[in-house]
């Protein structure tokens, strides 16, 4: 994991202050921030300190929202770790879900979305042309 932005400078007690960037308008979404107080918790072992806040900038807004990092953020954070851990213990990844997340995605081009889903409709049809009509 690798943190956007640190600002350090601006801050007149030195504190640390993680800023991730995202595309779009200013809008609240809860794995943006799931991700900000990720960055901050490892922020927070290499520093030894803690982090209250971090802040998203929204590129075409060009506004930043700021992000306390509480105690139920840390809480999700675990949780979506621990998730994270059992999926790929599993050995299996969810499929593409193919929805508005997609546009802007950094992984879309390895992930494609769009040919898996075609692929889904396809053999969902094939599956249905040889059922029997009740």
């Amino acid at each position: 994991m690798r943190a956007d932005s640190l600002e350090q400078a601006f801050h007149p007690d030195g504190s640390v202050y993680p800023v991730e960037f995202k595309h779009g308008a200013k809008r609240q979404k809860l794995h943006d921030d799931i991700q900000l107080a990720a960055q901050a918790i490892c922020l927070e072992e290499m520093l030894n300190r803690l982090l209250p806040k971090g802040a998203i900038f929204h590129a075409t807004s060009h506004r930043r929202r700021e992000v306390s990092i509480t105690p139920e953020l840390r809480q999700r954070v675990e949780e979506t770790a621990d998730a994270i851990r059992a999926m790929l213990a599993s050995g299996r990844l969810p499929p593409p879900v193919n929805d508005a997340r997609c546009r802007e995605c950094s992984l879309k081009d390895i992930c494609q979305p769009e040919a898996l889903a075609e692929r889904q409709r396809l053999k969902r049809l094939r599956e249905e042309l040889f059922s029997a009509a009740g």
